[in-house]
């Protein structure tokens, strides 16, 4: 069994920052636009280095999506940034108005998403952005799992044409993924071979998945992970290959289950290869506040979760 090793504990909106960064120095179209989360969003460094690429628009989200969504016209590539509450559920009208419709080539990135917001609670803790956003026509949904994947997939999104959202979170988390990885948009990333279960996750819960595997490998089960940071577009080939082999899938992310990943998962096996699959995500349920850890452990979304619904799973094939 493949092992992997936590490099030390890294947050996803520092792989961002640090991304943004080293887009200011070798892209000039690249600006940045914040609302007034400057700090939160690590987008300090792109600030001081570029000063006349930087956009502080204050507390007006809406205003921001409208500026960015102009600037592409003069073929600049901004990049939008605050919390996802405010970058998908505030602004949804303009994004679907001015960005989606209009096909116009915005990267809206999203810094504390889910449940892992922590104290903050329900009023910040999105956990239907994923949904939201899947469903505009053009639009690329891209939720990563740890520094180096979120590094690298903001540079990633600069070359790619058309609408983004990438989504990430707030807390230090493992960082385990290369830090020299090739970001494909589109492509999942096959972590884990196995032949009994497959496990499809997503951000943060791509960590869990690899230490429900471990504790299941010791039970005499092997899971084969995926790690699906594209959710659309979603890699059908990887996972339908997959599940082909293991007969059964367990999805795991950081949100509803409703309009989430494994929403797209089961709709991708029901017409193409029917197979029994359990869900990890909350169960249509707002947030609230607490610890990441206290949250992650209430609402099942952790290595113990998965580990009860690959047993659950296996037993229906």
């Amino acid at each position: 069994m493949k092992k992997y090793t936590d490099t030390g504990k890294k947050d996803t909106r520092s792989g961002f920052g640090d991304g943004l960064t080293e887009l200011g120095k070798k892209n000039e179209d690249v600006v940045a636009l914040c609302a007034d989360l400057t700090g939160s969003l690590k987008m300090d460094d792109f600030k001081k280095n570029h000063p006349e690429r930087f956009f502080q628009v204050g507390i007006a989200e809406a205003n921001m999506i409208g500026m960015a969504a102009g600037m592409t016209i003069g073929g600049k590539i901004p990049f939008t940034g605050t919390f996802a509450n405010f970058s998908t559920g505030r602004v949804y009208d303009q994004i679907r108005q001015s960005v989606a419709y209009s096909g116009k080539n915005v990267k809206i990135c999203a810094s504390h998403a889910g449940l892992t917001l922590g104290e903050d609670g329900a009023t910040h803790q999105i956990l239907e952005d994923i949904g939201l956003m899947k469903m505009l026509p053009g639009m690329t949904v891209i939720n990563t799992c740890d520094y180096n994947q979120t590094k690298a997939a903001t540079i990633a999104i600069a070359d790619y044409e058309g609408p983004v959202y990438l989504r990430f979170g707030r807390p230090k988390v493992a960082n385990f993924t290369p830090e020299d990885q090739n970001f494909q948009i589109g492509k999942a990333v096959l972590l884990q071979e196995g032949a009994d279960v497959t496990i499809i996750a997503t951000g943060h819960l791509v960590w869990e998945a690899l230490q429900a595997a471990e504790t299941l490998f010791e039970k005499g089960i092997h899971a084969e992970v995926i790690n699906i940071h594209t959710i659309k577009p979603l890699d059908d080939e990887a996972i339908l290959k997959s599940v082909k082999k293991t007969g059964c899938v367990v999805t795991a992310e950081e949100h509803n289950f409703l309009g989430g990943l494994g929403e797209s998962v089961a709709r991708l096996l029901s017409t193409q290869h029917p197979a029994p699959q359990e869900l990890i995500a909350t169960q249509d349920t707002f947030g609230e506040s607490g610890t990441p850890e206290q949250l992650m452990d209430k609402y099942g979304l952790n290595a113990s979760a998965i580990v009860n619904a690959v047993n659950k799973v296996i037993a229906r094939k």
